[in-house]
């Protein structure tokens, strides 16, 4: 506060409005940073003013750099591993408290030069705290803290990137969420690369105030559905939340498996009346219409161009993200010495600087590079126009003293609307306005009846128009297609799972079974371009598969968790499930649920297309490499065989290649691994598994992937199709909720044979493949690909193929009732053979030609 007058008094008194302050979480008192005024909005009655913010009031710019640098350095201390430790490397609270105190004082000045002193030594003790991020991604709000977000994120060292209400000119939007109480409400994110946003395991929310929360509570819920991630930090210069809004925090939290910290420069809270609202419209009724105060003639307006001929000056911004939040080279110095030249000699307290709605970051590193040289050094502020109706009146004891309207010069956002500047107009106002409007702007728009430039013209003597070039339009890449997701594609719930397939419903791709094994086998067609016919079970096969439920959900339950946890071990504890479709989708769901229910975290979970012989879906793989970090991908599927799965998982990765941060790691969990050929399994028994018994009908009604250049375009993901016409005998959500019914009487033994995994690691033998190779040599089988060894192979072999023979270990029959049921069904041999390696192993018919290869 300035003397005994806040600018919130007079607010705070007709409305009844109390602001107080809680000093145990302060390093301000809150008035010290914030007034208030009256808004024209049914949705809230006053506005709370930033006295340090620079958007409605014209601040030092040394000072505001210096309060967001400050915000940054509480950021810092929340992202140590240890907040509260006393090493070299801590950020204090004495530090902090002497920072504070510097810029507490300089606020309460009433000398110009012993503010400035007090403003430069508060950023000398800055400069130790700064940090080193780049593993954070910082996000600031539109429009109000475009600025504020950047100065945090350069405090902290990480990458930024700022919402936008532009509309993005083609660029994909990562996310997008609303700001209910505000004026304009929609924001929107657009990232030429997405991937630092996506894979970083921190997000910074950055925020000039907190009123409700409930535009960061928006966001997290957006972008965690998007990214789910274990840490947010929302920063604010107050946070004035209620304690219920506090607790809407803990929910969510809660909700989410995720933590949240708030850091802010002071916190307290606005008591507000029952009836604020009616009471502040009966005040806005009685007070005269707004309009443009014309104190001085209209003043000259000039136009310059900063603008080299090599392109040095196109100014960089943080709308498409950017790791370089304070630009290092020439371009401020080169438009503030450009700048200078243009105002020439002037007597002090006569520039403000005004950036325009979103662009504030660069016009405020300029007007600080002016207020400490050249002609106008120490008489420069920092302002913005804005898009908020705000009431102005003349008073000491209130935040708008003055308000300029004009129509705006950017309609790219929503139209020509109305747009507002704030105290830089009436007996205060400057001599000179440097107005700098975003870069590209068209100078016609800016000039002529109801312009910007004609209302400044009216509050300044001089208007100065920096105009700068359009910056290069982010490149061209091609939309990515969007997962699919329940209840449009497949059975399972929406939350449950992502398919990363092309929706081919509404083909007939399927071929009877003989013709389909004629021409995989010849090698006129690969099994990948067509599809089996999709049989409906019968009630005597779903018999059975209650009766494996019921036998195995425990065993099943047990392996879930087995995997789930080395998954969290292994990944840090933010997995990102990606089950390979089919078999490992439900295996995917399960696990979801496992971390869900024992961790508290709602892991992302994908399936997506392998086909041997094609490999992984790439435009699979660059969609997951650009919404996260490659490293917490881990592959999922139902059970091994011959390790022809985790051979295409190494070479198919090995092939793939990205621009990105971080590699995909070839390491597949399994619920059985017989053939010992993967490095995370819950078994290396041959055992049943329920869902090997079904088709789509325990796999979210989805069939088995298809690649088809008639259908599958350049950067289409693999196909697939919903058999929504079997939803009668579906049994996915019936497998998925017996299984989970064991969870709890299960956990620490699954846990405990995870530890026993993680401590020795064991050893890919792929002694399933030597098996198969011997098979093959006994029966005259020259192509292994043609023997299916395990349970789940056998049974796809009897659902989907031309079996010819069926072996079996005795001592599995009591296991196997549903192989001998298919085997029958289809007149096919069985042979028991002692000591087999596998529980069973189906033998595929050879024909005339060469087979080719088949997964």
């Amino acid at each position: 506060m300035n003397g005994t007058i806040w600018i919130g008094d007079y607010v705070a008194n007709t409305l009844g409005i109390g602001v107080h302050t809680d000093p145990t979480g302060s390093l301000f008192d809150a008035r010290d940073l914030i007034g208030m005024a009256l808004r024209r909005n049914p949705k809230r009655a006053h506005l709370l003013v930033s006295s340090v913010l620079g958007k409605h009031i014209p601040t030092d710019p040394g000072l505001l750099i210096a309060a967001g640098e400050l915000l940054g350095a509480l950021v810092a201390r929340a992202l140590a591993p240890e907040p509260d430790t006393c090493s070299t490397a801590a950020i204090d609270d004495a530090a902090l408290a002497a920072i504070a105190a510097e810029l507490g004082a300089a606020l309460r000045t009433t000398t110009d030069a012993s503010g400035a002193e007090r403003i430069a030594r508060a950023r000398e003790l800055l400069e130790p705290l700064r940090r080193d991020h780049p593993e954070v991604a910082t996000l600031g709000y539109a429009e109000t803290a475009t600025g504020l977000g950047a100065l945090v994120a350069g405090a902290i060292g990480s990458y930024y990137i700022h919402s936008t209400r532009h509309s993005g000119n083609g660029t994909p939007a990562f996310g997008a969420f609303e700001e209910e109480h505000s004026h304009a409400t929609s924001h929107r994110l657009l990232p030429t690369d997405p991937r630092p946003l996506a894979q970083s395991p921190t997000l910074v929310l950055v925020d000039d105030e907190l009123s409700t929360g409930t535009t960061i509570i928006n966001t997290i819920r957006e972008l965690h559905a998007i990214a789910p991630r274990p840490y947010y930090v929302v920063a604010a210069l107050v946070d004035m939340r209620t304690a219920d809004d506090r607790a809407r925090f803990e929910r969510i939290a809660t909700e989410l498996g995720t933590r949240i910290r708030v850091v802010a420069l002071a916190r307290g809270r606005v008591a507000l009346p029952d009836d604020v609202l009616e009471t502040a419209r009966q005040l806005l009724d009685t007070l005269p219409p707004a309009g443009n105060p014309h104190q001085r003639p209209a003043g000259a307006i000039e136009l310059i161009e900063l603008n080299a001929a090599d392109g040095s000056r196109t100014i960089p911004g943080n709308r498409h993200g950017s790791n370089r939040t304070l630009p290092a080279d020439n371009r401020v110095p080169a438009a503030g010495s450009a700048l200078n030249d243009a105002l020439g000699g002037l007597p002090a307290d006569d520039v403000v600087v005004l950036g325009t709605e979103e662009f504030l970051h660069f016009p405020l590193l300029v007007a600080d590079w002016l207020n400490t040289r050249g002609p106008a050094a120490g008489s420069v502020r920092f302002s913005s126009t804005t898009r908020s109706p705000i009431v102005a009146m003349d008073r000491a004891d209130y935040a708008i003293n003055s308000a300029l309207d004009f129509t705006s010069h950017d309609d790219t956002v929503d139209g020509p609307g109305p747009r507002f500047a704030y105290n830089v107009s009436g007996a205060c106002g400057p001599r000179t306005i440097i107005l700098m409007p975003e870069p590209g702007t068209d100078p016609e728009k800016l000039t002529g009846p109801g312009s910007v430039t004609e209302a400044l013209a009216g509050a300044a003597e001089r208007v100065i128009v920096a105009l700068f070039p359009a910056p290069e339009p982010p490149p061209a890449t091609p939309p990515a297609a969007e997962p699919l997701r329940g209840p449009a594609f497949g059975s399972y719930a929406a939350s449950d799972v992502g398919w990363l397939l092309k929706d081919l419903g509404t083909l007939e791709l399927e071929a009877p079974t003989a013709r389909r094994e004629r021409d995989i086998q010849s090698g006129a067609a690969h099994y990948c371009e067509s599809l089996p016919v999709e049989y409906e079970p019968t009630p005597t096969y779903l018999g059975l598969f209650e009766q494996s439920l019921t036998r195995s959900a425990q065993r099943v339950a047990h392996a879930v968790g087995v995997i789930s946890e080395i998954a969290m071990a292994k990944r840090d504890g933010v997995p990102v499930l990606v089950s390979l479709a089919r078999a490992g989708t439900p295996v995917g769901v399960l696990m979801k649920r496992w971390i869900a229910r024992n961790h508290g975290i709602d892991v992302p979970h994908y399936t997506m297309s392998v086909i041997r012989g094609k490999g992984l879906d790439h435009n699979a793989l660059r969609y997951l490499a650009a919404t996260y970090d490659p490293a917490r991908i881990l592959f999922v599927d139902g059970w091994t065989g011959k390790g022809a799965v985790t051979q295409t998982l190494v070479s198919s990765l090995a092939a793939f290649s990205h621009d990105g941060p971080g590699s995909f790691n070839p390491e597949l969990a399994v619920l059985a691994d017989p053939g010992h050929c993967a490095s995370i399994f819950g078994s290396r028994d041959d055992y049943l598994v329920p869902s090997a018994c079904l088709n789509s009908t325990v796999s979210g009604l989805v069939s088995r992937t298809v690649l088809n250049e008639e259908w599958i375009g350049e950067h289409d993901f693999h196909g697939g199709k919903f058999y929504a016409g079997l939803r009668d005998a579906d049994r996915s959500t019936r497998f998925i909720d017996a299984v989970a019914a064991h969870f709890p009487e299960v956990r620490e033994t699954a846990r405990a044979t995870a530890r026993e995994q993680l401590s020795e690691p064991p050893a890919l033998t792929f002694s399933g493949l030597r098996a198969v190779e011997a098979i093959g040599t006994e029966y005259g089988i020259g192509n292994i690909n043609l023997i299916k060894p395990g349970v789940g192979e056998t049974t796809r072999v009897l659902l989907r193929r031309v079996p010819w023979k069926v072996l079996v270990n005795p001592n599995a029959l009591r296991e196997l009732g549903h192989v001998l049921l298919l085997a029958e069904q289809r007149g096919v041999e069985i042979l028991e053979v002692p000591r087999l390696p596998y529980s069973c192993v189906g033998l595929i018919r050879p024909l005339t030609g060469t087979a080719t290869e088949e997964a």
